[in-house]
C-alpha cells in the first residue's frame, strides 16, 4: 500500500514550491517514481505496460548509436552497419562548422542507405534561429525524416519560426524539464514533433502527462534514450511515434531490449523492463 507513485509524486512536487522544480529537483524526482512504478509492477507481477492498462506490442525504433562528427565517407559506413542491426532508421548528428558540411554528410549517409530507411537528424540545439532556417531548408532536399533540436531548447518562439519557414519536420523536447515546459512549447507551436526524456519530464507519472498533453494536441511521441522503459511506455501512449535505441546499458542487463525488423519488443516479465546482471553491475561498481 506504501507503493503510491501518484500520490508520492504530488507530495515531493509540494516540496519544491518556493525554490522550484525545474532541473535537478526534477530529475531526482523522475528517478524516484521510475523506481515506484518499477516495485509497484513487480509486486503486482505485471509488466508497466500491463500495470497501466495497455497490450504489449511492439513498437517503431530507430538505432540512435553513432553517426557523430566524423568524416562522410565513415559515416556511411557506419550507417549501413547500424541498419543491420535490426532497425529501418537511424539518427544523424548534424551541427558542424558550415551548411555546406552538414550537407555533405547528410548526403553521403543518404546515399548509401536503401531508399525507405529513414535518416532522422539531431542538432543538439547548435545553431541560431536563422542558422537553422537557413540549414532546415537545406535539409529539406535531402530526404530527412526530422530535425531534431536545432535551436537553444527553451527558445519556443525562436522554435516556433523555424518549424514555420522548414517543411522538413521539427522535433524537440528532451529538454522538457517536466509537462509545464512541454505544454508551454506545444502552445507557441515550436515543433511537429514532441519527444520527452523520461528523466526529466517527471518519471512514469510525468510521462503518461506529457502523452495526454500530445494526444489533445495531436501531436506525435517519440522517446529520448532509457529504451527499455520507454517500450513500455509508448505501448501506452496513444500517438506513439518512435522509440530512441542506445545500447548503453546493455553490458548490465538481464535481458536486453530486443529490436527486429525495426521493431522493439517491451520485456514481458515483471517491472518496468529493467533487469540488472548483477556479475556485470558488480565489475562496474565502484567501492
Amino acid at each position: 500500500d506504501a507503493v503510491a507513485p501518484v500520490a508520492i509524486a504530488k507530495k515531493l512536487h509540494s516540496r519544491f514550491t518556493l525554490i522550484g522544480r525545474e532541473g535537478l529537483p526534477t530529475m531526482a524526482m523522475s528517478g524516484l517514481d521510475i523506481a515506484l512504478w518499477d516495485a509497484l509492477a513487480r509486486a503486482t507481477d505485471l509488466p508497466l505496460t500491463r500495470l497501466l492498462g495497455g497490450e504489449l506490442q511492439p513498437v517503431p525504433a530507430y538505432n540512435s548509436n553513432g553517426l557523430g562528427i566524423a568524416p562522410p565517407e565513415k559515416l556511411a559506413d557506419e550507417a549501413l552497419e547500424l541498419l543491420g542491426e535490426g532497425f529501418h532508421a537511424i539518427k544523424l548528428r548534424l551541427g558542424r562548422k558550415t551548411l555546406w558540411e552538414d550537407v555533405l554528410a547528410t548526403r553521403a549517409v543518404r546515399a548509401r542507405i536503401p531508399a525507405e530507411a529513414l535518416l532522422m537528424t539531431d542538432f543538439n540545439q547548435a545553431l541560431t534561429v536563422a542558422e537553422a532556417m537557413a540549414r532546415g531548408r537545406a535539409l529539406d532536399r535531402e530526404a530527412v525524416y526530422w530535425i531534431e533540436e536545432p535551436i537553444r531548447h527553451d527558445d519556443h518562439a525562436g522554435a516556433a519560426r523555424v518549424a514555420r519557414e522548414v517543411e522538413t519536420p521539427i522535433q524537440i523536447g528532451e529538454n522538457f524539464l517536466g509537462t509545464r515546459a512541454m505544454a508551454a512549447a506545444i502552445a507557441a507551436g515550436a515543433a511537429d514533433y514532441v519527444m520527452p526524456d523520461l528523466a526529466r519530464i517527471g518519471g512514469v507519472t510525468g510521462w503518461l502527462r506529457a502523452a495526454a498533453l500530445a494526444d489533445a494536441a495531436g501531436i506525435e511521441m517519440s522517446s529520448h534514450l532509457y529504451p527499455e522503459v520507454s517500450a513500455q511506455l509508448l505501448a501506452v501512449t496513444p500517438t506513439a511515434h518512435f522509440l530512441e535505441y542506445v545500447d548503453w546499458a546493455v553490458p548490465i542487463l538481464a535481458r536486453p531490449l530486443q529490436v527486429a525488423e525495426g521493431q522493439a519488443r517491451p520485456a514481458e516479465g515483471p517491472g518496468s523492463g529493467l533487469d540488472w546482471n548483477d556479475e556485470a553491475v558488480a565489475r562496474f561498481a565502484l567501492e
